[in-house]
């Protein structure tokens, strides 16, 4: 006889082990238990032999939070997103789409920040000649100029 999950009523058959269901997402099967430990995910069942189990909406809720990675949110967020969408009554144009809002704006200020970086990287080649001296090359000076101001900085804020 098959066993059943006594909480969902899963066929323990049909579900995956964790290896499997890491595979069919593409993750490691250290990133499940780590998920595991921050509790974001939990097994759907275990075997007699206390090996995890999990059925297709456990393997749904590991794509959403790849997903919401993949766009920016942090694993905190995600448990709050995981949280609105499975316990809440919250319309989606209200918190969520609160949520959705502030992440759009770190984005956009990511990007800003990108372009900046973008154009000071190709004054630095530009500025660089090929064949020139590494103690005189203005790639390197400015990122050891930068690595000095870090530590000024540093070193003044921890004397005030």
């Amino acid at each position: 006889m098959q066993g059943v999950d006594s909480l969902h009523g899963d066929n323990i058959a049909a579900q995956l082990t964790i290896g499997q269901l890491a595979g069919i997402v593409g993750v490691n099967v250290e990133t499940v238990h780590y998920y595991e430990r921050l509790n974001l995910f939990n097994p759907s069942a275990r075997r007699p032999s206390r090996y995890r189990l999990y059925g297709h909406e456990k393997e749904r809720r590991l794509r959403f939070i790849k997903k919401a990675q993949a766009l920016g949110f942090t694993l905190r967020e995600i448990s709050e997103l995981l949280t609105l969408r499975i316990a809440s009554t919250t319309a989606c144009s209200d918190d969520v789409q609160k949520r959705a809002q502030a992440k759009l704006v770190q984005v956009e200020s990511k990007v800003q920040d990108l372009r900046v970086l973008a154009h000071v990287l190709k004054k630095l080649i530009q500025t660089s000649e090929a064949g020139q001296s590494t103690v005189r090359c203005p790639i390197l000076m400015n990122v050891e100029k930068e690595i000095n101001a870090d530590y000024t900085k540093k070193k003044t804020a921890k004397e005030c």
